[in-house]
């Protein structure tokens, strides 16, 4: 089982902070901490409160040193590592991310317990951890995380990197901790300065976005000129620079990271000379009105949104971009109806949630999906969709 004598408290359930938990307990005592009582009871009794295939499974079978509190005061002070993964949300009124929470729980641990080693995972700003270190006695060092969504377990299993942004004793001790929880082997494990680390999140997210828009407005001139988009993109993908993956197009990127980084990256960039960055924030605007104005123009009765998650394997539609569309179409009047398992409300934004699939597929003259499902396989000339390899 490895060295179990170590604790480690996780603080925040989402799929950062679950997947860590699961993977470090298989070795190591771990406690999470969070504020959502439900989620707390739920890992308790065994039963991952995110969807991730890979974590249920771990839940059912494997032996897992494992607990969750909401009271984390104890855990912190008898806690050799405390990881914080607590959401950094893009507050649009001061231009940067809200990091309230990571700065609460370092002053709280600091002052029940300095010697413990304070690793962040929360994305932040650049410059945010040599700022904070300056006020703490704790060691206190960022380190990213780059997990997909439905998948935050097996990228921790088997990840491409990992990246600390210290380069001293107990920085390199927690990489030990990672890397030896993991299957992969032989895992680039590379140190760096904090603000470095913080880059390489901020600017690894941002080609991502980068990425995606590409591809979206090779589809949106695809579409204008009558050109098929899946051949272009097939003969370009031949050329290993360029690579034939990450690009399917989409209504424009969304989820909880990019969205945010995004916006992130172009406030650091404030005092920095740049295109580049604020036009890959512009583009994914510009997608998601090109692709209300394609539904627009064909003047539906009634528009049908098939599912708020934008992939396959996730549970978050939060800032997805079919959000942006629907109040796109909303703004001229066209009626909406929403069909979203996850939702229990009656309405979303304004538009009825149609709870029976049957009767959404009757009821929509126009059905919109980012990607192609079987249960639209009856109504597929109802379908709008720009999902060409049937891929997330």
């Amino acid at each position: 089982m490895g060295s179990i004598s170590k604790h480690i408290c996780v603080v925040g359930m989402g799929y950062v902070g679950l997947s860590l938990s699961t993977i470090l307990s298989l070795k190591y005592n771990v406690t999470c901490v969070d504020i959502d009582k439900g989620k707390i009871k739920k890992i308790n009794n065994k039963i991952s409160p995110i969807f991730d295939k890979e974590i249920s499974k771990y839940f059912k079978y494997k032996k897992l040193n494992l607990k969750a509190v909401v009271d984390a005061k104890k855990t912190y002070k008898n806690s050799d590592y405390v990881i914080i993964c607590t959401p950094t949300n893009y507050n649009i009124k001061t231009n940067e991310f809200d990091t309230s929470t990571v700065e609460d729980v370092i002053a709280e641990v600091s002052r029940v317990n300095e010697k413990a080693t304070i690793v962040i995972k929360s994305t932040l700003p650049i410059g945010f951890t040599s700022k904070i270190n300056k006020k703490y006695k704790n060691e206190i060092f960022f380190s990213p995380e780059f997990l997909r969504e439905g998948n935050a377990l097996l990228d921790n299993l088997y990840p491409n990197r990992i990246v600390v942004g210290s380069k001293d004793k107990k920085a390199k001790e927690f990489a030990n901790l990672l890397a030896q929880s993991a299957l992969k082997e032989d895992i680039p494990i590379i140190y760096m300065k904090s603000k470095d680390a913080e880059a390489v999140k901020l600017f690894a997210n941002t080609y991502l976005a980068m990425r995606v828009s590409y591809f979206n407005e090779l589809d949106t001139f695809c579409e204008i000129n009558s050109i098929n988009p899946k051949k272009v993109i097939e003969a370009i993908g031949l050329d290993p620079r360029i690579g034939n993956y990450y690009n399917n197009p989409s209504f424009g990127y969304g989820g909880y990271c990019l969205p945010k980084d995004t916006h992130q990256l172009l406030r650091n960039f404030d005092k920095v000379p740049n295109n580049l960055i604020g036009a890959v924030i512009d583009a994914n605007k510009t997608r998601k009105d090109f692709i209300a104005q394609q539904i627009i123009n064909k003047k539906p009765k009634i528009v049908g949104i098939y599912r708020l998650t934008m992939k396959e394997g996730s549970d978050n539609f939060r800032e997805s971009a079919i959000q942006g569309v629907m109040k796109r179409i909303n703004a001229k009047g066209i009626p909406i109806i929403v069909y979203e398992p996850l939702l229990s409300k009656k309405f979303f934004f304004n538009s009825k949630v149609e709870t029976s699939l049957k009767k959404f597929k009757k009821t929509s003259s126009i059905i919109i999906t980012n990607r192609v499902h079987n249960d639209l396989k009856d109504v597929a000339k109802k379908v709008y969709t720009r999902d060409l390899f049937n891929n997330n």
